[in-house]
């Protein structure tokens, strides 16, 4: 039955091999010297960015601004936060092609493909938000409180969507993309490419100073899409659906519906409750877990249509 499975898995994750069949110098050791480049790109690039403003603002006006940048909770600092992430995809990209010379866009995997996956995984998930939306019960449709009036709502959208797909598509093109296909060209069982971006992935969302006693169970949740999204990038043998299920996550929960105080910015409408509720966000932690499940499952009916 063991081998039975492990078939099994290796037939669905067949198409894989269009981005592992890519990678280059797999030593293990490189990839270790990846991510610390990474790191330092990730941390470097944002603190010149923000010394130069500093240096080019009014200091009262820089100090206020890089200070609201600590919680996001104007559209200005918020889409600033979500840019500011895309310094993990240059990174990404510099550890590619200087460690493992490797061509930076094969982490994708064929971009038309990755485009008509991206496309049609959207739209699924899409959808079922929808759906979602409309059933009852309604009672905390009536609770919410209003973020942004609709005409700058509106106003602003292309630029959130343009943040948050170079926020998302650098994190994917990090965990999903760079991790999981260098570790699977080097270590070809499923466990270890699934599970370790994932884990570091979860890591990465570990912020007790938000989310309080939470913060572990925020962790489980990033560690469950994780999960998602490296299964979708394995199936598709593409960054596509992993980007498009992203994107549509904090689309919904940064530009539709947020807790107040942090992050909330760029939101439509708030939630009455912040991040630091601790009962309130764990009572909603087991929704989005169950979101997660039913997004995963109709990105894979999306991928097989």
């Amino acid at each position: 039955m063991p081998s039975r499975r492990a078939g099994s898995a290796a037939m669905s994750y067949r198409p894989f091999l269009l981005m592992t069949g890519t990678a280059r110098r797999t030593e293990l050791w490189r990839l270790i010297i990846g991510l610390c480049l990474i790191v330092l790109v990730a941390f470097a690039l944002p603190q010149g960015i923000f010394a130069v403003i500093s240096i080019l603002v009014p200091a009262e006006t820089s100090r206020a601004f890089l200070t609201g940048l600590q919680q996001g909770d104007t559209p200005a600092t918020l889409l600033v936060l979500l840019l500011a992430m895309g310094t993990l995809g240059i990174g990404t990209i510099a550890a590619t092609q200087l460690i493992h010379h490797r061509r930076a866009r094969s982490l994708f995997g064929p971009l038309p493909m990755a485009v008509r996956q991206f496309v049609r995984v959207f739209l699924a998930v899409g959808l079922l938000y929808l759906v979602i939306g409309a059933l009852p019960p309604w009672d905390m449709v009536q609770d919410l409180q209003p973020g942004l009036t609709l005409g700058p709502w509106l106003a602003l959208l292309p630029l959130t969507l343009a943040a948050l797909l170079i926020q998302t598509g650098s994190e994917e093109l990090l965990f999903r993309g760079y991790l999981q296909s260098q570790l699977a060209a080097r270590l070809p069982h499923p466990a270890v490419w699934l599970i370790a971006p994932s884990a570091l992935f979860a890591l990465g969302h570990w912020t007790p100073a938000t989310y309080g006693g939470n913060a572990w169970l925020v962790m489980a949740w990033a560690f469950a899409f994780g999960l998602a999204a490296a299964d979708l990038t394995a199936r598709s043998g593409t960054l596509g659906p992993a980007i498009a299920l992203h994107m549509l996550n904090n689309l919904v929960a940064i530009a539709l519906i947020s807790p107040q105080g942090t992050m909330s910015g760029l939101a439509l409408y708030q939630l009455p409750f912040g991040a630091g509720d601790e009962e309130a966000i764990r009572a909603l932690l087991p929704l989005d877990l169950a979101s997660i499940g039913l997004s995963w499952l109709a990105a894979r009916i999306a991928l097989r249509a």
